[in-house]
């Protein structure tokens, strides 16, 4: 299976999928975590 999409001008291969839900999470993402999410975030863009 082709993993690369493409358009007119343009392929790309999309490797993750993030989603976020602060509202819903809230509680959840304070502390280590945000930070390690703030971490991971940075060294994929």
């Amino acid at each position: 299976m082709d993993d690369i999409n493409s358009l007119t001008h343009s392929k790309w291969r999309c490797k993750y999928h993030i989603v976020f839900a602060p509202k819903y999470r809230r509680q959840e993402i304070y502390g280590q975590i945000k930070v390690d999410i703030g971490q991971i975030l940075r060294k994929l863009c």
